[in-house]
């Protein structure tokens, strides 16, 4: 089955998040708050614009872009102001799903071909303003790219005659019926354009009309109806909630069909509340939603585990999770060897932004980029010469004193862990 995306648009110029290709009109004054917002509406991807013309305020793009890839929590697709390869792989570095490379100019057809070779072929997309490109360059693109943008709707019956490659179509209509015709063309994979972009534009809603009409879009669907839970004596079945990213239970609640099905829907978890027998969806008071990454059921299909973008603290207590308060045990290491980089990183960084007199972590950071890049490069050489020694003991404290020196080099330029496993995911 062929899904349907969602893809507002953000043009970026100056540092903000304009109307339009040639309407300056802010928009937003911030670019990631609005990226967010579009994700946290139900959009299932952004198509990202930099409509600077000069390298510098290309640069400043590429800071935001990496800051939108970062926050939004959806796939980037990204494009403009490409100039030769090299802003090709800074694009990709920033986390953006892909490239688009504008087929209006001459610069960018010469080097879709190498740009294919270098980062593959599925990161590269050709946004087109006309049939005759696509007709004229067509072999080009079908061998060196994913996926087709299209600046405005063409006559969508004949593309398909002519190509198989996916396309977006990015259009000013503000028709719904129009989107919708878009919308179920064989070859369209989204929409993007005004009509997708609006602020109040509610994508979760949007995808209800759009699925009566018959189109599939890419909203939750369910594998199971609710009738095929087994429920507790009050028509109810257990959820645990749990953070996607690090695993940790965050929460222990309910929920009856209802619940279950708007879950499904909107993709926030809403909950059953036993003490004020209503529906409640978690965050709706207090800004703290979980945005569902998946829901999976148990082998007896008595409870739920909801694999959750936790925004804010899961209790109301305020802490990360309900569970903090231990009441028995034995003594045991705590020492999750997946989140111990998280937590060395997470010292360093707190030394950044709060100075401790006598911290060697501050001494690196005033010493300044070079100082720290000096240190990388000499516990570098250590590891290289203790992994010549038959006892791994050395090699295992050069390794340690390298990674934490490595970590001090990511905070001083801004990269987290999260940035290190997309980038390694990517390449597996």
């Amino acid at each position: 089955m062929s899904y349907k995306r969602i893809v507002p648009c953000l043009f970026l110029w100056q540092g903000k998040a304009v109307r339009w290709f040639d309407d300056m009109d802010v928009l937003s004054e911030d670019a990631v708050a609005l990226a967010n917002h579009y994700s946290d509406k139900g959009a299932d991807e952004l198509l990202v614009f930099d409509l600077s013309d000069s390298d510098e305020d290309h640069e400043e793009s590429i800071d935001l872009l990496k800051k939108i890839t970062k926050s939004a929590g959806i796939p980037v697709v990204a494009g403009g102001n490409i100039k030769r390869l090299e802003d090709v792989k800074k694009i990709l570095y920033t986390g953006a799903k892909r490239v688009v490379l504008n087929f209006s100019k001459a610069s960018s057809v010469k080097m879709l071909e190498e740009a294919s070779k270098r980062f593959g072929k599925e990161k590269i997309a050709v946004s087109l303003n006309d049939f005759d490109t696509l007709f004229k360059q067509q072999h080009l693109i079908e061998k060196y790219s994913s996926e087709i943008i299209f600046m405005h709707r063409l006559d969508l019956n004949s593309v398909m005659t002519l190509t198989e490659i996916p396309y977006v179509v990015l259009t000013d209509t503000m028709e719904e019926s129009e989107i919708f015709w878009i919308l179920k063309s064989p070859g369209a994979r989204g929409i993007s354009g005004k009509f997708v972009s609006r602020m109040d534009m509610d994508f979760h809603l949007f995808k209800t009309d759009c699925q009566e009409c018959g189109i599939q879009m890419t909203s939750f669907e369910s594998v199971l109806d609710f009738s095929d839970f087994k429920l507790n004596s009050d028509g109810l079945i257990p959820v645990i909630a749990q953070n996607y990213r690090t695993g940790e239970v965050l929460m222990l609640a309910y929920m009856n069909e209802e619940a279950f099905d708007r879950t499904v829907k909107t993709g926030k978890m809403t909950y059953y509340s036993r003490s004020r027998q209503c529906l409640w969806t978690k965050g709706e008071t207090s800004g703290h939603f979980q945005y569902v990454k998946s829901l999976t059921i148990d082998c007896d299909k008595d409870t739920l585990l909801a694999k959750v973008e936790q925004i804010g603290a899961a209790c109301h207590t305020g802490n990360p999770t309900c569970f903090f308060q231990t009441i028995a045990g034995t003594d045991y290491d705590e020492t999750n060897p997946l989140q111990i980089f998280e937590t060395v990183y997470g010292t360093i960084l707190d030394r950044k932004k709060n100075p401790k007199e006598g911290s060697y972590t501050n001494y690196l950071f005033d010493k300044g980029i070079d100082k720290i890049l000096k240190k990388v490069g000499e516990e570098a050489a250590e590891v290289i010469i203790a992994a010549k020694n038959p006892n791994t003991e050395e090699l295992k404290y050069e390794l340690s004193d390298f990674l934490y020196h490595a970590m001090v080099l990511m905070v001083e330029r801004g990269l987290d862990w999260n940035d290190i496993i997309q980038e390694l995911s990517d390449r597996h």
